[in-house]
């Protein structure tokens, strides 16, 4: 997990605007599932764009389809892009243009929430869609772990010492 909260880092030093998506967003949330990946869901703009590559730059990234291709992007290729799949010296970095069961990146932006993590403040998927998120992809660990947040959502619903923690314990 450190190193996952490290390559999160980066991305908020970098300025980069994107949401965290994915399995390091539901354990923002709670979840006690182990995840081995940073999804995010960002701008697909030039200047976010050159944003990542700079901040992974001297981590070595490459692209996970093709590991013989490191990430090298020139304005011209970010304009066909639609999603970033990365592999670097510290893990994978998913970057995806739009989340199933949710939309764009307007639209993932609109269903965010900032917190306050150990690395900086960083905008995560709300719970709710997040769970919206989770269904769509219909995947078996997805399953598990809607399983947990419907569970979270409901200590969170709860008036009284049932309640459980909101996210990251607070």
């Amino acid at each position: 997990m450190q190193n996952l909260s490290e390559l999160t880092r980066r991305l908020i030093e970098a300025q980069v605007e994107f949401v965290l998506i994915g399995g390091f967003a539901a354990v923002a949330h709670g979840v006690t599932l182990v995840t081995r990946d940073v999804d995010i869901c960002c701008r697909f703009s030039v200047v976010n764009l050159m944003r990542i590559q700079k901040a992974l730059a001297d981590l070595h990234p490459v692209h996970r389809s093709r590991p013989e291709l490191g990430l090298a992007l020139t304005p011209e290729q970010c304009a066909g892009l639609k999603n970033l799949y990365l592999r670097t010296d510290l893990g994978v970095v998913d970057c995806l243009d739009a989340v199933l069961g949710v939309g764009d990146f307007e639209s993932v932006r609109e269903h965010s929430l900032e917190l306050e993590l150990p690395v900086g403040k960083c905008r995560i998927l709300d719970l709710e869609a997040l769970i919206r998120s989770k269904e769509a992809m219909d995947r078996d660990h997805d399953r598990v772990t809607v399983r947990q947040l419907r569970e979270i959502e409901r200590r969170q619903r709860a008036p009284g010492p049932d309640a459980g923690p909101g996210p990251l314990g607070n």
